[in-house]
């Protein structure tokens, strides 16, 4: 789907246009903070275990950063859809990265060439630095909401 017809699905669909803005600025924010918080990783592994260090950090790195943006493609992908789907797919989303992020893990287990610490450390940093920051952003992100009048 190409920009053009985001736009105007979200022009025809109020629900759209929130999801796309809330993932729009949890994308900014994202990439502005997690790759330079993986990148001093990297460096600081580097530096204390060599290359295995470097190894497992650049792994650990490229599965969190992928995470975080499949879960923003994910929101972008569901937009325009009933509110149910989105959460159903959301939900569906986060156990399909967890089952990926295991057997990715379950594969590199044993590989002497990658420090495991090194390896979790940094995707512990960025999984959480990425929430961190997508939350934050949402939290600043203007969504209209309803509120029932109390009787």
């Amino acid at each position: 789907m190409s920009e053009t017809e985001k736009t105007v699905e979200a022009e025809e669909n109020p629900h759209a246009k929130v999801v796309l803005q809330a993932a729009n600025a949890m994308m900014k924010a994202s990439l502005k903070l997690v790759p330079p918080a993986v990148l001093i990783c990297i460096v600081v592994f580097t530096i204390l275990k060599g290359q295995p260090g470097l190894l497992g950090s650049v792994i650990g790195g490229v599965l969190a950063l992928g995470s975080a943006v499949a879960t923003l493609g994910l929101m972008r992908f569901s937009a325009g859809m009933d509110p149910m789907f989105v959460m159903v797919i959301a939900l569906g989303g986060y156990v399909l990265k967890l089952i990926l992020l295991f057997a990715a893990l379950s594969v590199l287990r044993g590989v002497d060439s990658i420090h495991p610490m090194a390896l979790g450390v940094t995707m512990i940093v960025a999984i959480l630095l990425a929430a961190a920051v997508e939350f934050a952003a949402f939290r600043k992100t203007k969504i209209p909401t309803i509120i029932p009048a109390s009787h």
